[in-house]
């Protein structure tokens, strides 16, 4: 089934880094394309005011990370919420990444702040809390998933009609669903290892040293990149 997906970008990524990493716009072409060559991806640039004109241009959306919070007054962060709502009120399909799955609680009333227990970066295990239903038949469950992961802040009350897919004692709310048109999750499956290893040292003066330290020998463990890449994919499709 062709589908066309509508992106929608609420960052670029930093200047410096982008010679060795490209931006947003290239990391989900590979990540997405790397699953279904086929897939029509439109990219709006949600940073600069750009968004659909309609929610019926595309047949589902997801978003980008950012490096700014969903509680930044920007104009644009606010409409971009407005339009979020829009989507939920016709249950069109949107799977937000980090920045977008804390915009989907905020849109709908839950609330997001900086979590008090600090930067989550490096590689992040959660435990996963019960299995998607809209999983391909067969498809197997691990206990735990893994994915590069780059955040201050995190969703610490869920909208109503909100399920809990994945979570741990550092962030509860890693992966959630609401009702069976928005998912949201905490990593970054379109991260790879090399920019989250570049992204930390460009950051590190607003990192403390412990926690750069961690997150860098967090690296060595694998991640499910591909895993949640086509969980994704069934989640849009289902």
């Amino acid at each position: 089934m062709d589908v066309k997906i509508g992106i929608l970008q609420c960052d670029d990524v930093t200047t410096e880094l982008q010679p060795q990493h490209d931006n947003y716009p290239a990391m989900f072409e590979a990540l997405l394309h790397q699953q279904d060559n086929t897939l029509e991806l439109v990219f709006y640039r949600a940073l600069d005011g750009e968004l659909p004109q309609d929610v019926d241009e595309c047949d589902v959306y997801m978003t980008t990370g950012s490096r700014h919070s969903v509680n930044d007054p920007y104009p644009w962060i606010g409409d971009l919420l407005g339009f979020i709502r829009q989507l939920h009120q016709q249950q069109k399909k949107l799977v937000g990444i980090c920045f977008g799955h804390q915009l989907i609680a905020k849109a709908l009333g839950g609330e997001v702040i900086q979590a008090p227990q600090g930067w989550g970066v490096g590689v992040a295990t959660h435990e996963m809390r019960q299995t998607p239903g809209w999983l391909n038949e067969g498809t197997t469950v691990p206990e735990t998933l893994s994915l590069v992961v780059s955040h201050q802040d995190q969703v610490v009350k869920l909208p109503e009609q909100t399920q809990v897919l994945a979570g741990s004692t550092f962030c509860p709310n890693a992966m959630i669903q609401v009702g069976q048109h928005l998912l949201g999750i905490q990593g970054h499956p379109e991260f790879s290892k090399a920019y989250s290893k570049d992204l930390m040292h460009f950051r590190q003066h607003l990192l403390p040293p412990q926690v750069l330290d961690d997150g860098l020998t967090s690296l060595a463990k694998p991640v499910d990149s591909e895993r949640v890449t086509g969980w994704i994919l069934d989640f849009l499709r289902a």
